[in-house]
C-alpha cells in the first residue's frame, strides 16, 4: 500500500502516516435513516478511492464476508477476520481499509437503540447475528417501522448485546516517535530489527524506550509488535495469502516458526483458526 498524510485536524495522530486505507464506494451517510439499525452489503473491486477519516450520529459494526478488513480511530488499528466484527461507537473518528475484491457489512445503530461498548472493539459474532445482518441487507434502509423487517431488526439488536469480545486490536500511541515506529512496522511487519537497535534509531536507551512502550501502549514492546504481527498476518491470510507467503513477509525463518508463534498467542494454528470461521462466507439470502 501507498501512504498518506493524515490532516492536521486529526488531533494526535495529524503527523503520523499509515497505510492507505481505500475503498471503492461512496460513503453512506446513515443518519438519512430514522430507524433503529439499518444493515449495507459493499463489495470492493480493484483500484480503490481513498476514504478520509469521519464520523457518524450511529454507531458501526463492520462485519467482513470475504476478505479482511482494517479499521483505524485515533486510538488505534483494528483487524476484522471471518467471523468476526468492528464496533466504532457513535462520534468516533474513524476509516476503513478493505481488501482488493473484497465484501462487507456495515450496520449503523442508533445508540438511543442500544448499549454497547462506548469505545471501539472487535466481537466474535454467531451463526445467527450474521444471516440477521444479511437479512437485514436484502431490505431498503426505510423499511416499514411497524412490519416484518423492523421485528427482524429488534432480534438482531437483542443478539447484538451478547457477542463476545476478541482481542484484535494495535494500541496506536500519540508519541510522535511510536507513531513512526508504528508506521514503519506497519509498512514493513519483516523488519525484525531488536529492542536494542530501534531504542538506538530513536535515540533512546533500551530501558527508556521499553517504558515508553509499556506507558503508552500498556504493552510490552515485544507484545506489541507479536500484536503487529497477528493483525497483519489475519489480515493477509484472509484476503487468501498463503502462511508460507506470510511468514516470509513478517520475517519468519520457516513456517513453522510462525505458525507456532500464532498457535501460541491465538490458541490454535492459522489454518484451524480460519477454517473455524470460514462458515461465515456460506450461503447469503438473496433479495
Amino acid at each position: 500500500m501507498n501512504a498518506f498524510s493524515i490532516s492536521d485536524t486529526d488531533h494526535g495522530l495529524a503527523r503520523m502516516v499509515l497505510p492507505d486505507l481505500r475503498i471503492n464506494y461512496i460513503p453512506i451517510d446513515p443518519d438519512q435513516f430514522d430507524r433503529p439499525i439499518v444493515s449495507f452489503c459493499i463489495e470492493t473491486g480493484e483500484n480503490n478511492d481513498e476514504l478520509p477519516l469521519h464520523s457518524h450520529n450511529k454507531g458501526q459494526l463492520v462485519v467482513a464476508s470475504h476478505g479482511s478488513v482494517m479499521c483505524r480511530s485515533p486510538n488505534g488499528l483494528w483487524i476484522v477476520p471471518p467471523q468476526g466484527a468492528v464496533w466504532i461507537p457513535a462520534g468516533v473518528m474513524h476509516s476503513n481499509c478493505v481488501s482488493d475484491n473484497g465484501k462487507i457489512y456495515v450496520v449503523f445503530i442508533d445508540p438511543q437503540a442500544i448499549t454497547l461498548p462506548n469505545t471501539c472493539c472487535t466481537f466474535t459474532i454467531s451463526s445467527l447475528v450474521r444471516e440477521l445482518i444479511h437479512r437485514l441487507a436484502v431490505f431498503p434502509p426505510l423499511y416499514p417501522a411497524d412490519g416484518p423487517t423492523s421485528r427482524l431488526g429488534r432480534v438482531l439488536l437483542d443478539e447484538l448485546v451478547q457477542m463476545s469480545t476478541e482481542q484484535m486490536f494495535l494500541p496506536i500511541s500519540t508519541d510522535s516517535r511510536l507513531q513512526h515506529l508504528a508506521t514503519a512496522l506497519l509498512s514493513d511487519p519483516g523488519d525484525r530489527s531488536t529492542i536494542e537497535e530501534l531504542a538506538a534509531r530513536y535515540a533512546m536507551s533500551v530501558r527508556t524506550f521499553a517504558r515508553l512502550v509499556l506507558k503508552e501502549t500498556g504493552m510490552t514492546f515485544g507484545r506489541w509488535r507479536q500484536r503487529l504481527h497477528i493483525l497483519v498476518a489475519l489480515q493477509r491470510l484472509s484476503a487468501g495469502s498463503s502462511v508460507q507467503a506470510v511468514s516470509l513477509d513478517l520475517g519468519y525463518e520457516t513456517p513453522s516458526a510462525f505458525i507456532t508463534m500464532f498457535k501460541k498467542t491465538m490458541g490454535k494454528s492459522p489454518r484451524r483458526f480460519l477454517a473455524e470461521r470460514s462458515g461465515f462466507v456460506g450461503r447469503e439470502p438473496s433479495a
